[in-house]
């Protein structure tokens, strides 16, 4: 039985390692995507037992990436597979070319996913009744997602609202993108439906993303973030948990990182305090987060220790190459407990 589901796109992301896009002859291929690396990261480093909802085009590339989602531990039974036209002109799968930054060269994103095949989804496209009646817990999707197209919002807003029917802990993640609304409304649209959906979670994952009058408009002092958590709390009145990660970047290579949520419970609780953490990519920590604070509250643990989970193992996500996770659990439960990065033998 699935235990957490998540509906959003995967794509090939490709990779030139040290080297930059412009100039790469080579690229390591891995598969990623903002929803997905959370159910991902619980199925591979957490143990639990996860699906995913996405569309692909139904072709060799298509295979490819199910296969990898295959390799991850994640069910891709829900995939909804859409005919291929042989050159891409009416559907196609996502490509995400992203090189790493170093120093005082910050990390960069390229994307090419026009016209995909999960941005065609529509309501009535996914039987939500039958995918959230076998008995899965937790469901997550997030404003990446929904700012692929003006359907796939209508899509995550069926989706969540069947969830809560179906007595599912919903969880959302704003991870706005500047690129998904460029020529649809800008920032403001894309607040405008992130509030209309995150009214249906449960839990909001960068909640911060939240503050100010679009995303991205504040940037929060550490000392001012209980307020600002608080302030979103009267926002969204049913959410049960609001968390962030926070992030300082000296270097692509050095951020300072931690995180902070709160509850109605628990007021505003930090996460553990890791300055000067050493980065080989940063691309996937967030979600890297949100699914170790998913691990924890869905195991039944305080705030506190599921944002500690999510905290350590987004600082792991950042130690490999890709979006997605190799972490284990034990390597978790001893950063949090304080381990050092001395050989193991």
């Amino acid at each position: 039985m699935t235990d957490v589901i998540a509906l959003g796109e995967v794509m090939l992301r490709f990779d030139p390692g040290e080297g930059r896009i412009r100039t790469s002859r080579s690229f390591q291929v891995w598969e990623g995507g903002g929803e997905y690396n959370v159910v991902r990261g619980l199925r591979r480093c957490f143990g639990v037992r996860t699906a995913v909802v996405t569309a692909l085009a139904d072709n060799a590339v298509g295979r490819l990436v199910e296969d990898l989602i295959l390799q991850g531990g994640v069910d891709a039974s829900m995939i909804c597979w859409r005919s291929d036209d042989g050159v891409g002109r009416t559907t196609r799968n996502g490509l995400n070319f992203v090189e790493r930054g170093f120093g005082i060269r910050g990390a960069l994103g390229v994307s090419d996913r026009a016209h995909t095949a999960v941005s065609q989804l529509r309501k009535g496209d996914v039987d939500w009744d039958t995918v959230f009646s076998a008995g899965a817990r937790w469901f997550h999707t997030g404003g990446i997602f929904a700012g692929l197209s003006d359907t796939t919002v209508d899509v995550a807003d069926e989706a969540m609202a069947a969830a809560r029917r179906h007595g599912l802990t919903v969880s959302y993640d704003p991870n706005y993108r500047p690129s998904l609304w460029a020529d649809r409304g800008g920032p403001e649209r894309a607040r405008e439906t992130d509030l209309r959906l995150a009214r249906h979670a449960d839990v909001v994952v960068g909640a911060l993303g939240l503050a100010g009058e679009h995303p991205g408009a504040v940037r929060l002092s550490a000392d001012e973030v209980p307020d600002a958590l608080a302030a979103m709390a009267e926002l969204l009145p049913g959410a049960k948990v609001l968390a962030t990660t926070l992030r300082e970047v000296p270097s692509a290579g050095v951020n300072d990182w931690t995180s902070a949520a709160w509850s109605a419970d628990t007021g505003c609780v930090t996460g553990p305090v890791m300055p000067g953490l050493h980065v080989l990519d940063r691309i996937g920590s967030g979600d890297g987060f949100a699914a170790g604070l998913v691990y924890g509250l869905l195991a039944g643990h305080s705030l506190q220790r599921a944002l500690a989970y999510g905290t350590a193992h987004g600082a792991l996500v950042m130690t490999t190459p890709g979006d997605v996770s190799m972490a284990t659990l034990t390597e978790v439960e001893a950063l949090i407990t304080g381990a050092t990065a001395h050989v193991r033998r």
